[in-house]
């Protein structure tokens, strides 16, 4: 078993540390819940814009640690 995480788990894993649904994360950070949803699972890579708005709205976690 390998000790690295997909990134996917590391996102999911944060929102319900949170406790937030992926519609609410989705409009906290000010993106759409579909798109949310497509980087969490995998099947889209954050944009540059994404990961602005995630470290506004979350300033003390570390972008890199979730999502590279």
């Amino acid at each position: 078993v390998g000790s690295e995480m997909c990134k996917e788990t590391e996102l999911k894993e944060f929102r319900n540390s949170k406790k937030l649904s992926q519609k609410d994360i989705a409009i906290q950070i000010g993106v759409s819940p579909s798109y949310y949803y497509k980087v969490e699972s995998g099947y889209q890579t954050p944009s540059y814009e994404f990961l602005l708005k995630f470290k506004k709205k979350f300033p003390n976690v570390s972008v890199d640690k979730i999502f590279f």
